[in-house]
């Protein structure tokens, strides 16, 4: 089979390699990758390991959709021909993570564990899940990282309700697929992004207000849209000093999921309005397995398709990757087979 790996950390040391196709042993399913989704924690472990512990040679890339090709003596879950998505995480399966206070948890696929940038990938059952009856397999690919992080926070611990107003920051895959699920769900939703451009697309997603950073003070834009009262779920994609900003823009009693680090790995803010308004800050490292499928059955029941930027072949996995550090509007993905 034609495989991504890499020698020791860098983009500079990514290539293609032919590997034999792993058999499955007992309890382990053998799938045909049909397409892999980009996200940026992949990038990152790409270009310097985000401080894990890798081992090479290292098959890089964390969210895949395809086929069971083959399955182990004792397989419960699948059976060949069945269409599956990975899961992120693949130990957390329900409830608490695994990890303690000294150690947090952090093995996932394209980390501490294989990625999936190959042609085949053979892994534990318990690591899959079956893909949604109403998308393609490329869109599937953009389910177990982004989409679940939007849902986790929005929906597994945020519970979110119709009519709170959630703010994104972006146009990534996080903050598409929380514009996307938001609005089905009868939230209005408020689009941060410094393009005009991208802000009029979001708004033929359903965004109910868009405000170009650029130009204004998003902030203040935020308490005139919201007649003062602030956003009830913000999606923290920057980081940094960046949670200051969305602190003053939270409503009170509102929610701020922690999720990204573009604005770096060190996060700050004030406390004072913290304290006032009683918010709730919460770090979200994706979800579980359960979460995941409780969210592909939603994702089939309200009939939401995933957004794609652009599809690249295989072979493409360099120009992808240049795509990812422009910006992408949605998600970015590799068709595989």
């Amino acid at each position: 089979m034609n495989s991504w790996r890499m020698d020791e950390k860098g983009r500079n040391r990514l290539s293609q390699a032919t590997l034999p196709i792993p058999l499955p042993n007992a309890g382990e399913v053998l799938v045909k990758v049909s397409a892999v989704s980009l996200n940026y924690r992949d990038k990152l472990v790409i270009e310097n390991g985000m401080g894990l512990a890798l081992t090479f040679p290292f098959i890089p890339g964390s969210d895949m959709a395809g086929v069971v090709e083959a399955v182990g003596g004792g397989n419960t879950r699948f059976q060949v021909g069945d269409r599956v998505v990975g899961n992120f995480s693949p130990d957390w399966i329900d409830g608490r993570n695994t990890g303690t206070a000294r150690n947090p948890p952090y093995k996932t696929l394209g980390g501490l564990y294989p990625g999936v940038l190959a042609e085949y990938v053979c892994f534990p059952e318990d690591w899959l899940v079956h893909a949604p009856a109403t998308l393609d397999d490329a869109e599937a690919s953009t389910l177990p990282c982004a989409a679940l992080t939007a849902w986790f926070a929005l929906v597994e611990r945020g519970t979110l309700r119709a009519g709170q107003t959630v703010l994104t920051h972006g146009t990534g895959g996080v903050a598409i697929f929380g514009l996307q699920l938001a609005k089905a769900l009868g939230a209005s939703v408020i689009v941060v992004s410094g393009s005009d451009d991208k802000i009029a697309r979001a708004k033929m997603l359903g965004a109910t207000y868009g405000i170009n950073r650029l130009s204004e003070d998003w902030v203040e834009s935020v308490y005139r849209l919201t007649n003062d009262q602030g956003a009830d779920h913000i999606l923290e994609t920057i980081g940094g000093t960046h949670l200051g900003r969305s602190i003053e823009a939270a409503a009170v009693n509102g929610r701020i999921s922690v999720i990204g680090v573009f604005g770096g790995f060190e996060i700050s803010g004030p406390a004072g309005p913290v304290l006032r308004k009683g918010l709730t800050l919460q770090g979200i490292g994706v979800g579980h397995r359960r979460s995941l499928e409780d969210m592909i059955g939603a994702i089939d029941r309200l009939g939401i398709k995933p957004v794609i930027d652009a599809r690249y072949a295989f072979s493409e996995l360099p120009d992808a990757l240049d795509h990812l550090d422009r910006g992408a509007f949605g998600k970015i993905v590799i068709e595989v087979n």
